[in-house]
């Protein structure tokens, strides 16, 4: 059985998706349904950048989705690839939108607004400089949790994503965030700030939560005919009322992606596609279980040897 998943914010790259733009009309009808739906071209800073405009949120989360659905479109409507032995549906943080939209539960251009208000909501709740994401390799969940007990008190420091045993994330203000990297490297642990504007899954994005409850409640969302894993539980879930009130959750709600790969395997899935820029989650499963087979897919090449 397979799970298609879909990444987050940091796959993005400036000029990704151009190969797939330049040869197929569907992908170029999709960047313009985006542009439209969000009144600006987000298909020019997706193929030109800047990086820097790219970067910001309110425009990585529609980004990533248009491409994540552009291959998930191109794969089942242009080479036919038949998802018939799909268990499971699963997005990273804003990939769940891209998992839904492919699954049939959200309209395309629904979760571009959503997206962007998303994005833009959660930049406003803290903003641009004052908070920070540091990846943390190499270190158990209990490990990094004593390294955040070391800075108690100067500042916010929360665990943003459960993505792998090697990987987890940190998510809070950035002062903290500099305290608590001073310390791992003083200690020669590896780790890296994110190319992110905000500190996502933390506190600090509870009143992002809040400002989109009602635009989340307010779309039309249908109930699903294939389970998609929830990044708030790590199970599945198929109610679309559910998966509302998931979504706004998951806005400050820690990622439990290592918990939800772990859940598919336990329930049957052996193949894992990864849909969208990167290889990012392709090299957690890879990091989570050596048994089961993984797949990136973001290239013409990608997808016809997906046949």
């Amino acid at each position: 059985m397979k799970t298609l998943m879909f990444p987050g914010q940091g796959s993005q790259s400036v000029g990704m998706g151009a190969d797939l733009y330049k040869n197929f009309d569907l992908v170029k009808n999709l960047f313009k349904e985006a542009d439209q739906r969000l009144n600006y071209s987000i298909s020019k800073i997706i193929l030109e950048g800047p990086e820097n405009e790219l970067k910001l949120t309110k425009n990585t989360q529609p980004a990533i989705l248009t491409i994540s659905y552009s291959i998930f479109k191109l794969m089942t409507e242009e080479f036919n690839i038949q998802t018939k032995d799909i268990k499971y549906f699963a997005g990273h943080s804003l990939g769940e939108y891209s998992a839904l939209v492919s699954a049939g539960s959200l309209n395309f251009q629904d979760a571009l607004y959503l997206l962007h208000e998303r994005g833009k909501s959660m930049q406003e709740a803290v903003p641009e400089g004052k908070g920070s994401m540091l990846a943390v390799m190499g270190l158990k969940m209990n490990e990094v949790k004593k390294y955040i007990d070391q800075i108690k008190g100067k500042g916010i420091c929360e665990i943003a994503n459960d993505n792998s045993d090697s990987q987890i994330i940190l998510s809070g203000e950035k002062t903290a965030m500099e305290e608590i990297n001073k310390i791992l490297k003083a200690d020669k642990k590896k780790s890296i700030f994110l190319p992110v504007s905000a500190p996502f899954h933390s506190s600090l994005m509870k009143s992002a939560a809040e400002k989109m409850r009602d635009k989340i409640f307010n779309t039309n969302f249908k109930n699903l005919s294939i389970d998609i894993v929830s990044n708030v539980t790590a199970e599945a879930e198929k109610n679309s009322e559910n998966i509302k009130k998931l979504l706004v959750e998951q806005i400050y709600s820690k990622v439990r992606w290592r918990e939800s790969i772990l859940y598919m395997i336990k329930n049957g899935v052996n193949e894992f596609i990864e849909i969208g820029p990167g290889k990012v989650l392709s090299g957690l499963v890879k990091r989570i279980s050596g048994n089961v087979n993984v797949k990136s897919i973001n290239t013409i090449e990608d997808i016809k040897n997906l046949k």
